[in-house]
């Protein structure tokens, strides 16, 4: 049986080779490459962004920036960091020109009919209602380390700062989350539940 060092070393000569050939045009390739990560990639646009079209479109975003800009991946690295680090970046544009627009009557979830649904069983509905409340690098932290099973320094690594702030954003979003979910009853105790919720969501 391998080591885990061994193992991660044969998914980075895979990366390696697979990256050379999407850039010298293999099309079986490039679609190999998108199939294999496509669905992190929309996975984590989708919880970012909170809506399918949106998160479709910047999936495929991400996708072509990627794929141009292969010749700058660095070759001992694992290549899905580095493409999560592109879709945070493009979730962020994303967000940022959201702001800008008024907001679609299909994201406003009315008060009075989300209160009465205190009682319903549907945590993973409740804890995106959630992480739509957070701030962007509290919410994008637990989307990593959470939902893409990233570590602390890799997800440093993607955002450009240290682990230890890391791990600051992160207990600020459980703490932030289970306040939330208190609030809205659907969890008694919540601070205590989230892992729970992480289960019943992947």
């Amino acid at each position: 049986m391998g080591t885990e060092d061994e193992t991660e070393f044969v998914s980075v000569e895979e990366d390696v080779q697979l990256a050379r050939r999407c850039r010298d045009g293999d099309e079986s390739a490039l679609l190999h490459f998108v199939e294999r990560f496509q669905g992190i990639v929309f996975g984590l646009c989708y919880r970012m962004l909170g809506h399918r079209q949106d998160a479709e479109d910047t999936a495929q975003e991400v996708f072509v920036r990627a794929l141009r800009s292969l010749h700058t991946w660095d070759g001992e690295r694992p290549l899905k960091p580095w493409l999560l680090a592109i879709a945070a970046n493009r979730c962020r544009t994303a967000l940022g020109k959201r702001a800008k627009r008024p907001t679609p009557t299909e994201f406003v979830v009315p008060p009075a009919v989300e209160e009465s649904r205190g009682n319903r069983d549907d945590l993973a509905e409740e804890l995106q209602l959630a992480l739509d409340e957070l701030r962007e690098d509290y919410r994008l932290c637990f989307e990593l380390f959470h939902f893409q099973d990233c570590g602390c320094e890799e997800i440093g690594q993607m955002l450009g700062c240290p682990p230890g702030t890391v791990k600051t954003w992160l207990h600020r979003a459980r703490r932030e989350l289970a306040r939330f979910l208190e609030r809205r009853g659907v969890v008694p105790h919540a601070r205590f539940q989230l892992e729970a919720v992480r289960a019943s969501s992947s």
